[in-house]
Protein backbone atom coordinates (compact mmCIF):
# COMPACT_ATOMS: atom_id res chain seq x y z
CA UNK A 1 0.00 0.00 0.00
CA UNK A 2 1.47 3.24 -1.15
CA UNK A 3 0.16 6.74 0.69
CA UNK A 4 0.71 10.32 0.32
CA UNK A 5 0.46 12.88 3.48
CA UNK A 6 -1.15 16.33 2.20
CA UNK A 7 -1.83 19.54 4.49
CA UNK A 8 -5.24 20.86 2.41
CA UNK A 9 -4.80 24.75 2.90
CA UNK A 10 -8.42 24.96 3.82
CA UNK A 11 -9.56 21.91 5.80
CA UNK A 12 -13.35 20.68 5.14
CA UNK A 13 -15.65 19.20 7.67
CA UNK A 14 -15.66 16.00 4.76
CA UNK A 15 -11.37 15.47 5.73
CA UNK A 16 -12.53 15.69 8.89
CA UNK A 17 -15.11 12.99 8.24
CA UNK A 18 -12.70 11.02 6.39
CA UNK A 19 -10.39 10.87 8.76
CA UNK A 20 -12.81 9.95 11.23
CA UNK A 21 -14.43 7.09 9.60
CA UNK A 22 -11.95 4.46 10.35
CA UNK A 23 -11.85 5.35 13.97
CA UNK A 24 -15.33 5.49 14.71
CA UNK A 25 -15.61 1.93 12.94
CA UNK A 26 -12.39 0.83 15.02
CA UNK A 27 -14.53 2.25 18.19
CA UNK A 28 -17.93 0.20 17.36
CA UNK A 29 -15.60 -3.27 17.07
CA UNK A 30 -13.81 -2.14 20.42
CA UNK A 31 -15.93 -0.44 23.11
CA UNK A 32 -19.45 -0.27 24.38
CA UNK A 33 -22.32 0.95 22.01
CA UNK A 34 -22.99 4.45 22.82
CA UNK A 35 -24.59 7.79 21.69
CA UNK A 36 -22.62 11.08 21.54
CA UNK A 37 -25.10 13.37 21.74
CA UNK A 38 -25.08 17.84 22.47
CA UNK A 39 -25.77 19.38 25.16
CA UNK A 40 -26.50 22.86 25.09
CA UNK A 41 -27.61 25.73 27.77
CA UNK A 42 -28.20 28.99 26.18
CA UNK A 43 -28.02 32.28 27.82
CA UNK A 44 -29.86 34.85 26.69
CA UNK A 45 -30.45 38.56 26.76
CA UNK A 46 -33.64 40.68 26.74
CA UNK A 47 -33.93 40.39 23.44
CA UNK A 48 -33.70 36.55 22.87
CA UNK A 49 -30.03 36.99 21.36
CA UNK A 50 -27.23 34.31 23.13
CA UNK A 51 -25.28 35.54 25.04
CA UNK A 52 -23.35 32.67 26.70
CA UNK A 53 -24.03 29.75 27.54
CA UNK A 54 -22.89 26.05 28.15
CA UNK A 55 -21.64 23.04 24.97
CA UNK A 56 -20.65 19.83 25.72
CA UNK A 57 -21.83 16.32 24.67
CA UNK A 58 -22.12 13.00 26.29
CA UNK A 59 -21.20 9.52 25.02
CA UNK A 60 -19.42 6.91 26.85
CA UNK A 61 -20.64 7.22 30.56
CA UNK A 62 -19.30 10.77 30.85
CA UNK A 63 -20.47 14.61 29.81
CA UNK A 64 -17.30 16.74 27.92
CA UNK A 65 -17.91 20.26 28.52
CA UNK A 66 -16.34 22.12 25.45
CA UNK A 67 -17.56 25.57 26.25
CA UNK A 68 -18.36 27.39 29.16
CA UNK A 69 -19.33 31.24 28.53
CA UNK A 70 -20.47 33.39 31.29
CA UNK A 71 -20.50 37.07 30.05
CA UNK A 72 -18.70 39.60 32.04
CA UNK A 73 -22.16 41.06 33.04
CA UNK A 74 -23.29 37.95 34.98
CA UNK A 75 -20.15 36.84 36.50
CA UNK A 76 -20.30 36.53 40.17
CA UNK A 77 -24.27 36.11 40.18
CA UNK A 78 -24.50 32.21 39.94
CA UNK A 79 -24.97 31.89 36.45
CA UNK A 80 -22.03 30.00 35.75
CA UNK A 81 -22.87 27.04 38.51
CA UNK A 82 -26.24 27.14 37.40
CA UNK A 83 -24.88 26.11 34.23
CA UNK A 84 -23.17 23.84 35.45
CA UNK A 85 -25.74 21.83 38.00
CA UNK A 86 -28.14 21.87 34.84
CA UNK A 87 -25.57 20.16 32.89
CA UNK A 88 -25.07 17.50 35.19
CA UNK A 89 -28.51 16.79 35.85
CA UNK A 90 -28.77 16.15 32.31
CA UNK A 91 -25.68 14.24 32.61
CA UNK A 92 -27.58 12.36 35.27
CA UNK A 93 -30.55 11.82 33.20
CA UNK A 94 -28.33 10.73 30.47
CA UNK A 95 -26.77 7.95 32.52
CA UNK A 96 -23.57 9.20 33.28
CA UNK A 97 -20.92 8.54 35.89
CA UNK A 98 -18.78 11.83 35.73
CA UNK A 99 -18.00 14.84 33.77
CA UNK A 100 -14.59 16.26 32.55
CA UNK A 101 -13.66 19.70 31.17
CA UNK A 102 -10.43 21.88 30.87
CA UNK A 103 -9.70 25.15 31.22
CA UNK A 104 -6.37 27.30 30.80
CA UNK A 105 -5.10 29.14 34.03
CA UNK A 106 -6.18 32.36 32.41
CA UNK A 107 -9.84 30.91 33.00
CA UNK A 108 -11.66 29.38 35.73
CA UNK A 109 -10.11 26.34 36.99
CA UNK A 110 -11.28 27.84 40.99
CA UNK A 111 -14.43 28.42 39.90
CA UNK A 112 -14.26 24.12 38.58
CA UNK A 113 -12.88 23.00 41.88
CA UNK A 114 -15.55 24.91 44.05
CA UNK A 115 -18.00 22.61 42.24
CA UNK A 116 -15.91 19.93 43.75
CA UNK A 117 -13.79 19.23 40.41
CA UNK A 118 -10.73 17.75 40.35
CA UNK A 119 -7.35 17.96 38.17
CA UNK A 120 -6.28 15.06 36.79
CA UNK A 121 -4.18 16.10 34.33
CA UNK A 122 -1.65 19.43 33.56
CA UNK A 123 0.18 20.64 30.88
CA UNK A 124 2.72 22.85 31.85
CA UNK A 125 3.46 26.19 29.55
CA UNK A 126 0.45 25.62 27.21
CA UNK A 127 0.47 28.45 26.57
CA UNK A 128 4.05 29.47 27.17
CA UNK A 129 4.24 30.41 30.79
CA UNK A 130 0.68 29.12 31.85
CA UNK A 131 -0.91 26.05 32.17
CA UNK A 132 -4.10 24.04 30.48
CA UNK A 133 -6.23 21.81 33.16
CA UNK A 134 -8.07 18.79 33.03
CA UNK A 135 -10.05 18.51 35.26
CA UNK A 136 -13.36 15.66 36.45
CA UNK A 137 -15.82 15.38 38.38
CA UNK A 138 -17.89 12.00 39.44
CA UNK A 139 -21.30 12.27 39.96
CA UNK A 140 -22.95 10.14 42.87
CA UNK A 141 -26.48 9.96 42.96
Amino acid sequence: MTHRIVTPDTPTDADRDAILAPLRAYNAAHAPATQHLPVALVVTDEQGETIGGLWGKTGYDWLFVEYLVVPDALRGQGVGTELMQQAEAIARDRGCIGVWLDTFDFQARGFYEKLGYTVFGTIADHPIGGARHFLMKRLSD
